[in-house]
């Protein structure tokens, strides 16, 4: 029972000292892009706030222990100003960020790009039938992953919750907005194939889509389902 404790304690104590340079990790600079997101690099990366006004990150496991909330110093600006945006477009809404990148970037866990800090994962904002948002299952972690979403965007074993597909597109509008004035642009969006029609009827998907942003039109379909319960961007340098 004692040895059992004491292990306990030095995990536990092996954790903490793991994850103290990403407590106090300071961002200063520009960042360097290398390669492309499925095979690069990334100098002097940016960490995303955990938490920030109408945003946080969604898990202190991936933030903290596996290091990947790490952004361009460009995609930094670019998200902060993007939820920036929100608060007038959607007040009502708090968003999730997901998994981004490495401090140095290159191979990341479960993630076949996301490589040179130019990649960023957002969780579906989810709402109810009668439109107010849905938070239950934004405190999943990691686990988040596992969500399945039927293809009118219906959680499949919650029928009273369902994507918000127009405050999902009013976020990327905004991020378009922001990647542009800090030297960006949207290279892709990935999400599920049978979700596009649903996003794109939508007013601001409407929006979107007048625009031209990218949407990956096919997928692996590996891939394709794991991008049900988040859309993932890559941004590009202008």
């Amino acid at each position: 029972m004692r040895k059992r404790k004491l292990l306990g304690i030095l995990v536990l104590i092996s954790i903490l000292l793991l994850s103290i340079p990403n407590f106090f990790y300071k961002n200063s600079g520009s960042s360097i892009a290398h390669g492309s997101p499925g095979t690069g690099s990334l100098d002097n990366a940016y960490q995303l706030p955990y938490s920030f006004g109408n945003a946080s990150y969604f898990s202190p496991i991936s933030y903290y222990l596996l290091d990947d909330a790490f952004v361009h110093s460009r995609v930094y600006k670019t998200v902060v100003d993007s939820y920036a945006t929100c608060k007038a477009t959607c007040p009502d809404t708090h968003f999730k960020i997901m998994e981004c990148s490495r401090k140095r970037g290159g191979n990341m866990l479960l993630h076949r790009t996301h490589e040179n800090g130019l990649s960023i994962d957002f969780m579906m904002p989810l709402k109810k039938k009668n439109g107010k948002q849905r938070k239950r299952y934004d405190y999943m972690g990691l686990w988040h992953y596992l969500l399945k979403f039927d293809s009118d965007g219906q959680l499949s074993f919650d029928a009273k919750t369902e994507i918000d597909f127009e405050t999902m597109a009013k976020h990327i509008l905004a991020l378009d907005d922001a990647a542009r004035e800090n030297g960006l642009r949207i290279k892709k969006v990935i999400l599920k194939i049978n979700l596009k029609d649903d996003f794109f009827q939508t007013k601001s998907g409407q929006a979107v889509k007048r625009r031209g942003i990218y949407f990956a039109k096919s997928l692996p379909k590996v891939v394709d389902n794991m991008h049900d319960d988040h859309y993932h961007v890559d941004f590009v340098v202008q």
